[in-house]
């Protein structure tokens, strides 16, 4: 199962050669991973995701120029690698027509109290699971299924 994300682009999103810029891109999947991390996460009074994360390495493979366009563009979530302490989401940024973008981020868990990395909750690993694709080598775009 895939998170999907409709992403509206914005004028100030064009660099001077009239396309979305690369560093715009990385605005993109952090869009689609706070709406999938902690819009979706488990349900009310949960407090999964709400300590924190940061992010341990982005990999994104620029396949097709994307110019201003007023229809939104999907985003497509889903976990690849999930470790006791880290996961790997991985996206595809795309339309019905073509895929812009195929990327992956390794996201770190993070107590902001204690100021370190924690392991991720049973209640957390229940939830990505859903979203886990199956793939056996995720850390780079080329082991993301299409």
């Amino acid at each position: 199962m895939r998170h999907v994300y409709s992403c509206p682009l914005r004028w100030s999103d064009m660099d001077a050669f009239g396309h979305v810029n690369n560093v715009v891109f990385l605005r993109y999947l952090e869009e689609a991973r706070i709406d999938f991390m902690f819009r979706l996460a488990p349900g009310e009074g949960s407090t999964s995701f709400t300590g924190g994360s940061v992010v341990a390495r982005h990999e994104i493979d620029y396949l097709r120029p994307l110019v201003h366009r007023h229809e939104p563009v999907t985003v497509e979530t889903w976990v690849t690698r999930i470790n006791a302490a880290s996961l790997t989401v991985a996206y595809e940024v795309k339309d019905t027509e073509q895929v812009y973008v195929r990327a992956s981020t390794v996201v770190v868990p993070f107590n902001l109290a204690e100021g370190r990395p924690r392991r991720i909750t049973a209640e957390e690993r229940s939830f990505l699971e859903a979203y886990t694709d199956g793939a056996d080598d995720a850390d780079s775009p080329e082991g993301v299924a299409a």
